[in-house]
């Protein structure tokens, strides 16, 4: 599912047009990565949890070259999955 597609789906639950539908889920993930960027926790009880996760640098191998390269620490966004959405997807 694309994201117009699910701004449709989410209008037609909703009886929403699908202006109001596209305006909501955009609304939603601006949301959701102002909240990661501050480095919060966003928990949508049932659905699940997102979140922020720091990746130590590391050592890797280049596969092209073979040399060995340090990769870089970063910061990563994770997402799990909350009880009843775990449960709806079994």
């Amino acid at each position: 599912m694309n994201k117009g597609e699910f701004v449709k789906a989410v209008a037609e639950k909703a009886g929403l047009t699908q202006v109001d539908a596209k305006k909501a889920v955009d609304a939603a993930v601006a949301v959701v990565t102002e909240a990661l960027k501050a480095g919060d926790k966003v928990a949508l009880v049932g659905f699940g949890t997102f979140a922020v996760a720091e990746k130590a640098a590391r050592k890797g191998i280049n596969p092209t070259t073979k040399k060995q390269i340090t990769i870089a620490a970063k910061k990563v966004a994770k997402f799990k999955a909350g009880a009843e959405l775990a449960e709806a997807v079994k």
